[in-house]
């Protein structure tokens, strides 16, 4: 893992790529004509045609040389990130002042800042990690930069100065989590300081040069109030959620890619009672409980001799020797899916996970799947028997076609007819057109079909409001319009 002196020396290990020595001046590079004013764009602002600028780059490869000869790298372990900043910050402004440059105020604000962020920092996506209306940043190369806002995609101005200026932060990132990538081991998954998930790949497998994608979330996690906000699913439906997590029923939540299905589990586990004892299994961490008893887990993937992989499976059959009140997985995408089946179906109720499926039958498809990738050979129907009596309810995210995320489907498992697995859903969302601005409009309707799980929930004293699925009441008829 990067100590902060190689966080501060790694940006540039040598002299400029440039022709130029290491100890050339920047004032010598204006006089042979090169021109190295930025432009006149506030700090915050995505990077634009100075940073696009090659002379740009240079002038900050020169100030960084500058820095590393001015600071006293082996005291530095000893401060803060506080500290760090500051001095940085000092520093840079004193060189600044040493060797006058044709820059204002302002721009000399702006090279301060994007070095900062080069030496503590993810460089030129900084000012996009620190916009909170970002969901999702998608780096194409050096030269493509896209992000997601409110469910669209868009280009912006930011951009990285070649493929090596990408591949180090790249590195940096993974390389803060313990893992690693170059050609022989060229894909990665990782975690940002603040729960965000990464995943990068790079030549040869790129083919147009390294990919970097980073799923944005809040630091603040979002509640079921925001969900409501955003027209996600309605008050009945939330109440029916709150009250099957608390009931401990095992519910499977079912989406595509970007659907919104790790955030609603976030949202589902919140319900959990404080007292209870939560374990997490995930690929790359993103939950962010808010209990205080809570164990997370992560898998770790093979060393560079492809031993030490600790895969999601081993993590379950481990868990289950932790004594575990709930289990909650990330996702299932694997064997380990049958230990999970056996552990809700064997005292751990109330279990939480998500599948990639477009539908609840097709997750329940996918659950059988699954269980004959990780080698077992159950006769279809005792695997359908297991499946059915394993889990209580499917839950369906979906990303409609204006970027919006709903709560389309819950569904709940009724049992077996025949060798076929049956289902009854309770709450759906009807899709009744299209508005002039390309937005989503439909509703949400309760089906009438009154849950089993609902005797569950008054045994335990929860009490559901009348009506709650009469399809006729105040719930079936929430108008929705994507936000």
């Amino acid at each position: 893992m990067a100590t902060l002196k190689d966080e501060i020396a790694r940006w540039t290990q040598g002299p400029a790529q440039t022709g130029l020595p290491a100890g050339e001046s920047v004032s010598r590079q204006n006089a042979q004509g090169a021109s190295v004013r930025p432009s006149t764009e506030a700090v915050g602002v995505s990077a634009a045609s100075m940073a696009a600028s090659a002379n740009y780059y240079i002038l900050k490869k020169q100030l960084h040389l500058r820095l590393l000869a001015r600071m006293d790298l082996s005291s530095i372990e000893s401060l803060s990130t506080e500290q760090l900043q500051s001095q940085l910050s000092t520093t840079l402004w004193a060189l600044l002042q040493e060797e006058p440059l044709p820059l204002n105020e302002q721009e000399k604000v702006r090279l301060v800042s994007d070095l900062k962020n080069e030496i503590m920092g993810l460089g030129p996506l900084e000012p996009l990690m620190a916009d909170s209306s970002i969901s999702e940043i998608m780096v194409n190369g050096h030269q493509h930069v896209y992000i997601e806002r409110n469910g669209r995609i868009e280009l912006t101005d930011s951009r990285f100065n070649d493929d090596a200026h990408l591949m180090k932060i790249i590195d940096k990132i993974v390389s803060r989590v313990g893992r690693r990538i170059d050609e022989s081991s060229p894909m990665a998954d990782a975690r940002l300081p603040d729960g965000s998930r990464v995943n990068a790949i790079i030549p040869p497998l790129a083919l147009d040069g390294p990919s970097l994608t980073i799923r944005r979330f809040a630091v603040v996690p979002l509640q079921m109030n925001d969900l409501l906000r955003k027209n996600a699913l309605t008050p009945a439906m939330a109440e029916l959620l709150s009250a099957l997590v608390r009931v401990k029923c095992n519910i499977v939540i079912s989406g595509g890619t970007g659907s919104g299905k790790t955030t609603l589990l976030n949202i589902l586990s919140s319900y959990i009672p404080h007292n209870e004892r939560i374990i997490t299994i995930e690929d790359t961490a993103e939950l962010q409980l808010q209990q205080t008893h809570v164990i997370r887990l992560e898998t770790r993937p093979p060393n560079i001799e492809g031993k030490g992989e600790i895969s999601m499976r081993s993590l379950v059959k481990n868990t289950l020797r932790m004594r575990p009140d709930r289990i909650v997985l990330g996702e299932v995408r694997g064997g380990e899916v049958i230990d999970m089946l056996q552990a809700m179906n064997t005292g751990h109720d109330g279990s939480l996970t998500t599948i990639h499926a477009n539908t609840p039958r097709d997750a329940l498809g996918r659950l059988e799947n699954l269980v004959g990738m990780g080698g077992i050979n159950l006769p279809i129907k005792a695997l359908r028997q297991l499946i059915s009596s394993s889990i209580h309810l499917v839950v369906q995210a979906s990303r409609l076609s204006d970027g919006s995320r709903k709560i389309t489907s819950i569904q709940e498992i009724s049992g077996m007819e025949g060798d076929v697995i049956t289902t009854q859903e309770i709450f759906l969302f009807e899709r009744t057109g299209t508005g002039p601005d390309g937005s989503v409009q439909g509703r949400f309707r309760a089906t009438g079909v009154r849950p089993r799980m609902a005797q569950k929930i008054e045994t335990y004293g929860i009490k559901l409001p009348e009506g709650l699925f009469d399809p006729d009441g105040g719930a079936s008829d929430h108008v929705s319009r994507s936000t």
